[in-house]
């Protein structure tokens, strides 16, 4: 896998490795999918952590390259859940929704205690991330809309701007240009998903009129 980690172009004074520009190009795909409630979302999300794992294993980047097993594991149960729900809306893809306000709460909880707690490890061990806390960031957060999205929130893209956020200016710091360029892709593919997801969801909680058909 040496040639995934070498170089494969310069781009404005960056150097864009092969690894970094595939599984990149793979997670923009993912994200579309995502916003086209498609189930094909997770193994494309699956095979973009993998081959970011390797690159930023390489980097000694540990906390974005957990973020990456975390990333396969979550598709793995995403694919599960969305298999589940399979069908649910009318147009036989899965049905989203806003997340109620004590859902909101534990996700918002859950991001903050789990930045704590992986910015913290990082901090006792720096080996395992040149950039602590802003890696414990993407890291929860990664997790947390990943989460959302599988769940079929509306709130998994607020998720991702967060993320997108912190994001750029950490991968550019890297070294890792093209993932900072994928993110401002990310962005605005993130506010066109959000877009979607709200008018359906929206639509779905519509009530149907007493005789009218459905």
């Amino acid at each position: 896998m040496n040639w995934l980690n070498s170089e494969a172009f310069t781009l404005f004074g960056q150097h864009i490795k092969w690894s970094d520009m595939i599984g990149n190009v793979i997670g923009l795909a993912a994200l579309a999918l995502g916003w086209r409630r498609s189930i094909w979302t997770w193994p494309a999300q699956f095979v973009s952590g993998l081959i970011l794992f390797a690159a930023f294993a390489t980097a000694h980047l540990s906390g974005s390259a957990g973020k990456q097993v975390v990333v396969m594991l979550v598709a793995g149960y995403g694919w599960w859940q969305w298999q589940r729900g399979k069908g649910q809306a009318e147009d036989g893809h899965i049905a989203v929704r806003f997340a109620t306000w004590r859902e909101r709460g534990v996700l918002a909880g859950a991001a903050a205690l789990g930045t704590l707690a992986v910015g913290g490890l990082f901090t006792a061990f720096p080996t395992l991330s040149w950039d602590p806390w802003p890696d414990a960031y993407i890291f929860v957060g990664t997790v947390v809309a990943m989460y959302a999205q599988a769940r079929g929130m509306v709130e998994f893209w607020f998720a991702w701007l967060l993320v997108d956020l912190v994001g750029v200016p950490l991968n550019f710091a890297n070294g890792f240009a093209f993932s900072g360029f994928v993110y401002v892709i990310y962005g605005a593919l993130v506010l066109w998903g959000l877009r979607d997801w709200w008018l359906r969801s929206r639509k779905a909680a519509r009530p149907v009129l007493e005789g009218a058909p459905a």
